[in-house]
């Protein structure tokens, strides 16, 4: 697009908005009032201040909770001046076919009303939100005069709006802008569920395989030849470095990849904020690899709390799944009396030994009478 081009654009969308009679999407003042109901408003933006760290193994310069169109090349947490707090996000687009979007993934509830806010500085500054389902015009101010400004959008979900995406940008050609103290108001979800297993009376168990830092090709093989479903785990940085691999892995219909985190640690240790960013960051990654978002988290070390509960909720994870049998490196332990059982999970790890270990999961299965099963087409 040419400069004469996107000086039109921009002309003509500046007229556009100017026209809209919404008063909530141009809105530079107070947050709109909290939706109604008995469920309390809160803040459900992943990392809104920009203030938490991003966790080990995470992407080099990826800001937490963020998707930033150009990566580091264009957009960083910076110190100088922030509206609150001690860091802000700037965003250079690096050329002239760049607005500098930056953007998360957050979990709504349908018919459900939502404030969006931002505190922003720069010219042609935009906030909005798509996938609602009754989309708005975004908020957005031609200026901010050096300073900041907030803007504010409020829109209500549809009837099968489950998430939403939630952007901020600039515009053509208008130099850097600023982002601090973003918020989505609104009722939470509701806490994911803990499982170690799966309620079910069918004959089945459940394959789950962690982490992904060895890629046996007999693991792979075997999985073939047998024709096995599994849900794997793994991490972001593994899943990145070879993600043929584990769409190779999981090609049996019922097959999964599933969240594990970012940084593979006790997230207990962590406050919900903070875990929030290690399970949407990796859902994000994996979603990006492989094209299906995440429903399952399987924590860490099986570490979860309270805390663990909502932050995978808000990161749209339905269930945080645990296990309740151990066939990794070559054990072979069920954590209940007696063979294993209908619906039972089994955990195995990606290693040199995986092969054998799902040979021997697969014999103890057969013993019981059961066979592996696709784990999301049992979970609801």
């Amino acid at each position: 697009m040419s400069v004469s081009s996107r000086v039109s654009a921009l002309a003509a969308s500046v007229a556009l908005l100017t026209g809209l009679t919404c008063p909530a999407a141009f809105a530079a003042g107070p947050s709109a009032a909290a939706p109604s109901g008995s469920a309390p408003a809160v803040n459900l933006a992943t990392n809104p201040g920009f203030e938490l760290p991003a966790p080990n193994l995470a992407d080099w310069g990826s800001v937490p909770g963020w998707n930033c169109t150009g990566g580091p090349a264009e957009a960083a947490v910076t110190t100088t001046a922030p509206h609150s707090g001690t860091s802000a996000l700037t965003v250079t687009p690096a050329n002239a076919d760049s607005t500098g979007e930056c953007a998360q993934t957050v979990s709504v509830q349908p018919n459900t009303t939502y404030t969006a806010s931002a505190w922003v500085r720069g010219s042609f500054v935009h906030l909005g939100a798509t996938g609602t389902g009754k989309d708005v015009a975004p908020a957005w101010t031609e200026t901010t005069g050096g300073g900041w400004q907030q803007l504010t959008t409020r829109f209500t979900t549809g009837p099968n709006a489950r998430s939403i995406r939630l952007y901020v940008h600039g515009w053509y050609q208008q130099g850097p802008f600023s982002v601090d103290d973003v918020r989505v108001d609104g009722p939470a979800p509701a806490p994911a569920t803990a499982a170690g297993s799966v309620p079910t009376s069918d004959k089945v168990v459940f394959f789950t395989v962690d982490d992904g830092w060895s890629r046996p090709a007999d693991a792979e093989k075997f999985l073939a030849d047998h024709h096995l479903p599994i849900t794997t785990f793994p991490l972001p940085m593994p899943a990145a470095t070879d993600p043929s691999y584990f769409k190779r892995v999981t090609a049996v219909a019922g097959s999964s990849v599933q969240d594990h985190s970012v940084s593979h640690s006790d997230l207990t240790k962590l406050p919900l904020d903070q875990q929030q960013v290690e399970i949407c960051d990796a859902r994000d990654s994996l979603t990006r690899l492989f094209g299906t978002a995440p429903v399952v988290f399987r924590p860490p070390f099986f570490a979860s709390n309270a805390d663990t509960l909502q932050a995978a909720a808000n990161c749209g994870i339905r269930t945080v799944l645990t296990a309740d049998a151990d066939f990794s490196w070559g054990a072979s332990n069920i954590w209940h009396p007696g063979l294993l059982q209908p619906g039972d999970v089994i955990l195995m790890h990606w290693s040199d030994t995986v092969a054998a270990d799902f040979q021997r999961a697969l014999a103890a299965a057969d013993a019981a009478g059961l066979k592996p099963a696709g784990l999301t087409d049992y979970l609801h």
